[in-house]
Formats: C-alpha cells, structure tokens, sequence
C-alpha cells in the first residue's frame, strides 16, 4: 500500500500494473459509501489484466487507511470529492487520461466529475449501481444498516477494514443520507451536461435503488450510454455477477481506446 499527500489528508492507494501514468490510460476505481481499497479484493486486478491497462484504486478521506474526515460530512460531500479531491489525487500521480470505474457513491462522483468538471484528458466513466438522486428504497435500506450498526456486529465487520476509522465511514455515509436534507440531493443537472461515452451498470434486485436511475442516465446524458441489467443481482454487481461485469468492462474500455488511438 502506498500513501499520497494531498490538501485534505493522507491517502491510501494501491497501484496496479506499470507505473508510467502520463503514457496511457489509467482505471482509477471509486468504491461505495463504505468501501476501502481492501474492500475491492482482486477485481481491480482482473479489469486491470482484462484491458491490459494500469489501474489506481484508493481510499477516500475517512476510508481505510486514509486520514480521518470531520464528522458530520457535509451533504455535499460527493461533489466536494468530485470537483476537489480526485482532480487533486489525478494531478499528484501524473494521470493524464483517467477511465472512472465507480461504485454506488463512487458511481455517483464519476457522474458529477464528468458532468460539471471533468478531467482534461477523462477517456468515459463506468458506473455500477449508480445514484442521480435520492429514492426512498435507499433511505429504507440505510435506515435497516444504521440499525445493525447500532444493534449488530456491522461496525466489527466494517473495522476489519476502516480500523480506527470505523466511525468516520459509516457515520459519514448514513447519517448523510438519513438527513432530511438529503432527499433534496440531485445530480441530474450534473447527468445533463455529460458528454463522455458512460457504460452503466445494475441489478435487478439491487436494495439501494431502481433501474429508473439507469433511465435517468439513459435519457440526460448527452455522450454514448451503454447499459448491462443484471439478473439475479445485487447492488454490488461486480461481487454478484463478477464475470458478466469483467467483460461489459472489458468491451468498454477496448471502445475508448479504439477511439482515443482514432482522434
């Protein structure tokens, strides 16, 4: 694991594959609300050797092994992430042309990075169980987690992961979506100016959310939209349906490539 200093903190990252950023494109993997490097396992390993490219995946402030967040998180804070941290993190490592792999609010902070400020070089964003608003199926569902946080063994199963900052994760993400405030969140002005090829992905059965987010993408992004709905699949899909998700990526990126060498 390896560390970069950036203006909010310490962060964790791990690289995969050759270390020349600047010379071709780079998967930079954004995890979910509660999710850390480790978190990814090996599937960051597998689409990196898929696509043959180099692959950047790291832990955001108060994740991991990255620096502690003041808690509360302010609502906003998938955009502060979005428009400050990761154009940050991007330049500090020499990333020129940045693929986004984003899950759930990492989906959500490709989708707002690409839509309001992307990246001069960003090649596409891959969303997996993306978020364009807040449903009320994902209030219910991070109600239930706040309840086995509190009552459960959620928060010794989380701290194998986050250690000390346990708290900063889960209290971060859940008591930012369980604000009233919350269900005012909007990304869909974000969507609308999107002009990057997206590949966005979900299960049937995910407990997070509908598959009208993928409509909303569907119909307001403004770039090429490609889709996989995913049977017999959760609101993790690289976890439940790993090789189907492996190779809508790998066809996505081979896509980018072929135009990027095409311009």
């Amino acid at each position: 694991m390896q560390v970069a200093d950036i203006s909010a903190g310490r962060v964790e990252y791990r690289w995969i594959g050759a270390r020349n950023p600047a010379a071709q494109p780079v998967l930079v993997f954004l995890h979910e609300g509660l999710g850390s490097v480790a978190q990814w396992r090996d599937f960051p390993d597998q689409v990196a050797a898929d696509c043959g490219l180099p692959a950047l995946v790291y832990s955001r402030i108060g994740y991991g092994g990255s620096s502690p967040c003041a808690l509360p998180r302010p609502i906003t804070y998938m955009h502060d992430e979005a428009l400050s941290l990761l154009p940050e993190l991007l330049q500090l490592l020499g990333i020129a042309q940045p693929i986004l792999v984003g899950h759930s609010d990492g989906a959500s902070i490709a989708l707002i990075h690409a839509g309001a400020a992307p990246h001069p070089g960003l090649l596409g964003i891959a969303v997996m169980a993306p978020h364009s608003y807040a449903e009320p199926i994902s209030v219910q569902s991070i109600r239930a987690a706040h309840d086995a946080y509190a009552g459960g063994d959620l928060r010794q199963r989380l701290a194998k992961y986050h250690g000390a900052n346990v708290d900063c994760a889960f209290r971060g993400w859940c008591d930012s979506w369980l604000n009233p405030d919350f269900a005012h969140w909007n990304i869909e002005a974000e969507v609308a100016r999107i002009r990057h090829p997206v590949l966005a992905i979900q299960g049937e059965g995910d407990e997070y959310g509908t598959l009208a987010q993928i409509d909303t993408i569907k119909a307001l992004a403004k770039g090429r939209v490609e889709t996989l709905i995913l049977p017999d699949c959760g609101h993790s899909p690289h976890k439940d349906q790993p090789d189907a998700v492996r190779e809508a990526l790998a066809g996505y990126v081979g896509s980018l490539q072929g135009g990027a060498a095409s311009r």
